[in-house]
């Protein structure tokens, strides 16, 4: 449909949407535009977007729920359709009000799972002791380190190259739709990195990236969370113990101890300062196991 692909090429330009968040979009209003075509049992053309009722919408969603489609993932997809019709509409001059006016179903938000502060320095000393290969471990103690020390998702750090090397203090980091931010480096990562480097086999030019596979290609990401998984295992932590779960970590223990959540927004990247504050309720839940252990009313 070219209206979508007019849309799509748009979120790009105007939004600077990432593009996993733009094959999502696709998906989602692809998806809702063949159900829409054996709905009605016609192709959907403008015409039958046009005549779109309530009932339409409500026969989508529940086509979507009896599939086995989950809370989060119809409200997701609910957003997109909305999005793309709110921009159909404005330039079509048609009315989209049964689409817009749809109810996204409810759903509780997960909160993050962060690893305890022992639990978080266990893992990256294990990754170091169950690798043959010293360069390996050192590799990803490295990667481990950022992500905890510094907040990183895991596809910023596996981003950077030899250009950024030796890490500075500070490193500009382009996240999730190309939103910029500037992140303070610990020392810790700085010297981690610095170990990988000086024992990595391979040579390197700036542009290549720093992170190296075994065979020496840019480091897929799936080996540093296989690796997180047998770490896990040896120590007894959750399926939670991922890598993004040492980035929760970062957040929750610089909010526990007294971090700012307007920072710590800027330090993660976060768009909303909704999206940062479900650490608070971390917080908050962990006090309250705290409070319930400790405290004398409560023995």
């Amino acid at each position: 449909m070219d209206a979508l692909a007019a849309w799509l090429a748009n979120q790009k330009a105007l939004k600077n949407a990432a593009q996993n968040t733009l094959t999502a979009y696709q998906t989602d209003v692809l998806g809702f535009l063949a159900f829409i075509t054996r709905h009605f049992g016609e192709s959907t053309g403008l015409g039958a977007l046009k005549k779109i009722k309530v009932t339409d919408m409500r026969a989508w969603m529940a086509h979507e729920r009896n599939r086995g489609v989950s809370t989060r993932s119809l409200a997701r997809s609910l957003s997109a359709v909305k999005t793309f019709f709110r921009w159909l509409a404005e330039r079509e001059g048609f009315d989209a009000t049964a689409v817009l006016s749809a109810r996204a179903p409810k759903f509780s938000r997960k909160l993050p799972r962060p690893l305890a502060e022992d639990a978080a320095r266990a893992m990256i000393d294990m990754v170091k002791e169950q690798t043959k290969e010293d360069w390996i471990g050192a590799r990803d103690v490295a990667i481990l380190t950022l992500l905890y020390g510094c907040g990183l998702r895991i596809s910023e750090a596996l981003s950077l190259t030899y250009a950024d090397t030796p890490l500075p203090n500070s490193l500009r980091i382009v996240g999730k739709g190309g939103k910029e931010r500037i992140v303070p480096v610990v020392p810790a990562a700085i010297d981690a990195v610095a170990r990988y480097v000086a024992r990595c086999p391979f040579p390197a030019t700036p542009n290549d990236a720093l992170f190296r596979g075994a065979r020496g290609g840019p480091l897929n990401p799936r080996i540093i969370a296989k690796a997180m998984e047998t770490a896990r295992l040896q120590l007894g932590l959750p399926s939670s113990a991922t890598p993004h779960a040492m980035r929760h970590s970062f957040a929750t223990h610089l909010l526990s101890a007294g971090g700012d959540l307007r920072a710590i927004q800027e330090l993660l990247g976060h768009a909303s300062l909704s999206t940062t504050q479900t650490y608070t309720a971390v917080d908050t839940a962990r006090l309250m196991e705290v409070y319930e252990k400790t405290h004398p009313r409560a023995l």
